[in-house]
């Protein structure tokens, strides 16, 4: 290759990853402002948000990296804390937040709230409050596509402790025999609802890393820093091209702190004071573990990288973070400003 050609060449190769990255950074900045944003209605307006809410503060730099990898079409199902992956996918935050408040704007017209988003025209069919319930429908949507020869892989998001259930077990070992286009992300968030992942049982944990238990469907098992999208993204791509190819499905493990309480719940009587923020150490009480989590924190992590990297200023990463924010507060007027579903509309999205 001509001096001039190689040269050009590389510049558009460093263009398009400054292009990437700038992307990952300014979608991790919105799934945090939006989870910020939902924990601050929860807690300040009680009613808004009705039953649970599932935050994902902690997991952006395990779902946008993993998702950098997906091709339009590609499906995407997640577990019930499901918030950051139709953000990264294109999905108005607007209808989100609607449906998250109950309202009829709402991506299911406020019947599922915040736990069951949904949004078919983007690849993303919905969720379930099940645990691990999202494995197995995920590995139908990879037989269907096998079936098909549509070309689509599917990318299955699930929590640790959905690695024990029958339907892990059931669904890996079908779609390793049938070689199914799917790859597994197990998100290791440290915590399962209330149980720290240290004082588990070693027999229910079956080994750490939790990767491991790939081997017993003889598919590659891998894992992965999850504060790190840039590391995510690796390990995630070869497990893609693995499943494009049709060999097949893998299981990738990405480690990472949840930032905020297993769930949004209103206490009574109310959080302590000295607990602000409604995040992990108010449940779990274990302040060195939070701060030192912290120190981790996925967004402050990769935006130092980029700053370093010059891949950003410090007025274009301020100018990202005010867009986010923007976005997301008009996001909760227009929820809070959308109507509730009538009564007589609790029978209308039924049906056999």
């Amino acid at each position: 290759m001509p001096q001039k050609t190689a040269k050009r060449s590389a510049l558009r190769r460093v263009k398009t990853d400054s292009n990437r990255l700038r992307w990952m950074y300014t979608q991790m900045v919105r799934i945090r402002e939006f989870e910020e944003a939902v924990k601050r209605v929860f807690i300040e307006h009680p009613g808004v948000i009705r039953g649970h809410s599932h935050l994902g503060d902690g997991a952006e730099a395990s779902i946008v990296g993993a998702l950098s990898t997906r091709r339009d079409t590609d499906f995407v199902m997640p577990s019930y804390r499901c918030h950051g992956y139709p953000i990264v996918l294109g999905t108005p935050l607007r209808n989100m937040m609607a449906e998250v408040f109950g309202r009829r704007d709402g991506l299911c017209h406020g019947f599922g709230g915040s736990m069951h988003l949904a949004d078919p025209s983007r690849y993303f069919p919905g969720t379930s409050g099940i645990i691990g319930q999202s494995i197995a429908h995920a590995t139908g949507a990879a037989l269907t596509a096998q079936v098909k020869k549509s070309g689509q892989i599917v990318y299955c998001f699930f929590g640790d402790g959905a690695s024990k259930q029958g339907a892990f077990f059931e669904s890996l070992n079908m779609a390793a025999v049938w070689k199914l286009p799917i790859v597994y992300v197990l998100e290791n968030n440290q915590y399962q609802a209330y149980t720290h992942f240290s004082l588990e049982d070693a027999n229910a944990v079956a080994g750490d890393p939790l990767s491991k238990k790939a081997e017993a469907f003889s598919i590659p098992g891998a894992t992965v820093d999850g504060t790190d999208p840039e590391a995510v993204r690796k390990v995630v791509a070869k497990a893609a091209d693995r499943a494009r190819a049709g060999h097949g499905p893998s299981l990738v493990e990405t480690k990472f702190y949840r930032l905020s309480a297993h769930g949004n719940v209103i206490t009574v009587p109310p959080l302590p004071t000295q607990f602000p923020e409604h995040e992990a150490v108010a449940v779990y009480g274990n302040r060195k573990e939070f701060e030192h989590w912290k120190t981790k924190d996925p967004i402050k992590r990769f935006r130092a990288r980029l700053l370093k990297n010059r891949v950003l200023t410090e007025a274009s990463a301020k100018r990202i973070e005010a867009a986010a924010r923007a976005e997301v507060e008009d996001a909760v007027q227009f929820a809070l400003a959308s109507p509730l579903p009538a009564p007589e509309e609790a029978l209308q999205y039924v049906y056999a």
